[in-house]
């Protein structure tokens, strides 16, 4: 340190201070060099003089001898402390605090001797703030002050350098690894090394400081850290300030905690992902093991009971930690009940000293639930509770080292617990509803494959809303008479459980029109008739409905719908589009080419007709009914989505495999995630009933030729081989056959169709349908259509271009 510095260290120090020598009388008989340039006044012109003349008031003697240490007697031994104001050689004042000290024991009068210190009374000042603020910081009871030597041992500390067991009374001389562990006393010196090497202090470093005799837990301390230096400029070692900032670490630590806590908790709709997410942020950063336990009834989206008292079994889902394979190997079938009798508060509970208690402390046994894992000091569990109902519960241990929780640990636990059950209840409410909604569409949609004698059939839904698994896009394979077969794909517009319940009023109505036998166009005008009255319903709706306020689409405006009806006998197809694209048509030579309709308006917009369009296909040939959703994916215009389409056909080889294969590679690569809107795709290949399947015969509208009907019907079966139905067929015949040359009139055609069933049709010229009636016990007739009805497997009537068709399915005798 430099003269100048050490003069401004220490005010009073020999070496260049200011001094005056003064006897008995008060006369200055010696003045310092250094007295000279503190009041720029010469020896020669001091020395001699009273000393009361160098003050700036000459009557103020009196007021600085006053000021002497002990009162009576201002030539005390010990010496006294004052200040005065004295007279500068530039003719200005200079106030000063000066020292006394007594030169010869006990001596007075002329033979006394005095020593006057002297020094800028600023100076004195901030020494004296210096001396006070090291004082006081060593007696600090929130910090910790060390000084270190150069070679980092302990010169000096406060009495609270490090609060925590295990820290030596008697610091000095030692090490910070004579009493911390290895790895963070080595840790905090090099630190202080960087310092005394560089000069640069330490500021805002944090480290865990552990003591070698309890080693648990351990404080976080901020160090603070500065080098002091020899009046030379050497490094004499360094100054550092200890703050244990645990509580603080710790709260902040708890707040990222719950933070994350509840990021994990927001992750999934999944009961079994929420809580397994939760456990694996909760362990090991809030304890060694943690496990979650539910009622088994929330996995299937069920609410346990809100009564308190009641007690439920508890399923062990989820579990993390040290200890983790040994929970899930020893609780496989883990049990509990849900709240002890007359629990009604969401509370938590904390354990800690598990293990054999000390003798005579009177402690009973722990929880069960606490004892779980064999090696836990501690543990704390907290019920996962909303709304006042429980779902489980969250339970935590420590073990080792870790420090046990306290209360404040407790209550996080709570919060995170609190959190975590809404999470679970939301996720059950979820799991509920998306049952609720996938049940409600999967009753809505028809068997995914289908196999008649018209046709193989695959279909395949794939909902936009991939969450809810539901939306408005259907398709349907619905047997007819005579072997044919209807193909139905339908797309209402938007998504969710409302789309889904329009979809079904819709496929309820077109399979209700498909059982009339209506030609193509008019089912669909029909349809759009029904989805007017619909859309007029929704508008119209109960004013006294307490949830009238709630906004509901106004009904399925934009639905589309294709209808095709196939005949095996003729191989040809016969459809009509509302508003829907196009199908294609994959022939057996392996051409892609849609089918050019003329599609009318959408279902629900009324006023415009549906154009039929007839098609003849080859057997082997397949017929692709699709959405919208499947050529417009955001990659292009409809047409080459089309054209898209097209290649996806050829590429997945419908013609060679399985349908049900094949639609699976139709549908890959689509985008990952949601779609862009519902996808639905229904394929199916064409087949054909052979001619010698089918007999043909005109009958002549007299009554005569009923015989000769049921002598033709017999030999015809007797060919198939299906004598077993010889005695019903011929009984349908007669009574069909009869019928219609009663009251029809004209001639009269029958035939006779094996396929999957044996189908009895009987044209006539009539538009009057057959109505079967319950015959009076007096009448002779009217009981032919009910006979007709106990005979077949199923029977009806269509209209036909020239009158009707009355037909009866027969289940065909087993092999």
């Amino acid at each position: 340190m430099r003269a100048t510095e050490s003069n401004q260290d220490y005010p009073f120090a020999v070496t260049n201070t200011a001094a005056a020598l003064l006897d008995g009388t008060g006369t200055v008989v010696a003045w310092t060099a250094a007295a000279e340039a503190l009041l720029e006044r010469r020896s020669a012109d001091v020395c001699g003089r009273p000393a009361r003349d160098l003050l700036a008031d000459a009557g103020g003697w009196d007021a600085v001898l006053a000021q002497c240490g002990r009162p009576g007697d201002p030539q005390g031994r010990e010496g006294w402390e004052g200040r005065a104001t004295l007279r500068h050689g530039s003719g200005g004042e200079l106030e000063i605090g000066f020292r006394v000290l007594p030169l010869n024991d006990g001596a007075r009068g002329d033979t006394a001797r005095f020593l006057v210190l002297g020094a800028a009374l600023d100076l004195v000042a901030r020494w004296r703030q210096d001396h006070a603020f090291t004082h006081e910081l060593f007696l600090q009871g929130r910090v910790g002050l060390a000084v270190f030597d150069r070679n980092l041992r302990l010169l000096r500390t406060n009495s609270h350098l490090l609060p925590y067991t295990g820290v030596p009374v008697d610091l000095r001389g030692r090490r910070l690894a004579d009493f911390l562990w290895a790895e963070d006393a080595r840790t905090i010196d090099d630190r202080l090394w960087d310092v005394v090497r560089s000069g640069t202090p330490l500021v805002g470093f944090n480290a865990t400081v552990r003591t070698l005799d309890d080693p648990r837990g351990g404080r976080i301390v901020t160090i603070q850290a500065f080098r002091l230096q020899e009046p030379e400029g050497h490094p004499m070692g360094v100054a550092a300030v200890f703050t244990d900032v645990t509580d603080h670490e710790r709260a902040r630590g708890r707040l990222d905690l719950l933070y994350r806590a509840t990021g994990a908790l927001g992750g999934s709709l999944s009961v079994l992902r929420t809580v397994e997410d939760l456990v694996k942020v909760l362990a090991p950063a809030f304890g060694d093991c943690v496990a979650v336990d539910l009622a088994e009834t929330v996995l299937t989206g069920g609410e346990p009971p809100a009564d308190g008292e009641l007690t439920l079994p508890l399923i062990r889902m989820a579990v993390a930690g040290t200890e983790s394979e040994a929970l899930r190997t020893g609780t496989a079938q883990f049990a509990a009940p849900l709240a002890a009798p007359g629990a009604r508060e969401c509370r938590g509970e904390l354990v800690t000293g598990l293990g054999d208690p000390p003798p005579g402390s009177g402690h009973g046994a722990p929880p069960e639930w606490a004892t779980t894992v064999p090696d836990a000091h501690s543990a704390m569990t907290a019920p996962l509770c909303a709304r006042g109902i429980r779902f489980g519960r969250l339970t935590l241990w420590r073990t080792g080292d870790a420090a046990p929780p306290d209360e404040d640990d407790l209550a996080l636990l709570e919060e995170i617990a609190a959190r975590a059950a809404v999470a679970v209840d939301n996720a059950r409410r979820y799991t509920k509803e998306r049952r609720t909604a996938v049940g409600l569409q999967r009753s809505l949609l028809p068997p995914a494959t289908s196999e008649k004698p018209a046709l193989e059939a695959a279909g395949l839904y794939l909902p936009a809303d991939a969450d809810s698994g539901v939306g408005g896009d259907w398709f349907d394979v619905i047997p007819l008479s005579s072997a044919r077969v209807a193909l139905v794909v339908g797309d209402v517009a938007g998504h969710g459980l409302h789309a889904t319940a329009m979809m079904g009023r819709l496929r309820s109505a077109v399979r209700a029109m498909a059982d009339l036998e209506l030609e193509p166009e008019e089912l669909l005008a029909h349809v759009d008739d029904m989805v007017l009255q619909f859309a007029s319903e929704a508008e119209n709706g109960d004013p006294d409905d307490g949830d009238a306020g709630i906004p509901l689409p106004s009904g399925p405006a934009g639905a589309t719908c294709l209808y095709a009806v196939y005949d095996p006998v003729t191989r040809t197809c016969v459809m009509a589009s509302a508003g829907h694209p196009p199908p294609a048509v994959v022939g057996p030579d392996g051409t892609v080419e849609y089918v050019e309709l003329s599609p009318g308006p959408p279902l629900g917009v009324g006023g415009w007709p549906f154009e039929p369009v007839e098609r003849e296909l080859p057997p082997g040939s397949v017929l692709a009914l699709y959405t919208d959703g499947l050529i417009e994916r955001g990659e292009g215009d409809i047409d080459h989505g089309m054209r898209d389409l097209a290649d996806r056909l050829l590429r997945s080889d419908v013609l060679g495999r399985p349908l049900r294969e094949a639609r699976h590679d139709i549908v890959a690569g689509l985008p990952p995630g949601r779609l862009r809107d519902d996808v639905t795709l229904l394929l199916a290949r064409t087949r054909a009933v052979e001619a010698d399947s089918i007999t043909t015969w005109l009958l002549d509208p007299d009554p005569a030729v009923v015989a000769d009907a049921r002598h033709l019907v017999l030999a015809q079966l007797t060919a198939w081989d299906l004598d077993e139905l010889s005695f019903s067929t011929e009984l349908i015949v007669s009574e069909l056959v009869t019928n219609a040359i009663r009251h029809a009139g004209g001639p009269v055609r029958l035939r006779l169709i094996r396929a999957d069933t044996l189908t009895c049709e009987v044209s006539d010229s009539s538009n009057t349908q057959p109505r079967m009636r319950r015959a009076r016990s007096s009448e002779e007739g009217g009981r032919g259509l009910y006979i007709v009805a106990q005979l077949s497997h199923r029977w009806g009537s269509r209209y036909t271009m020239g009158g009707k068709t009355v037909w009866s399915e027969q289940s065909l005798p087993l092999a």
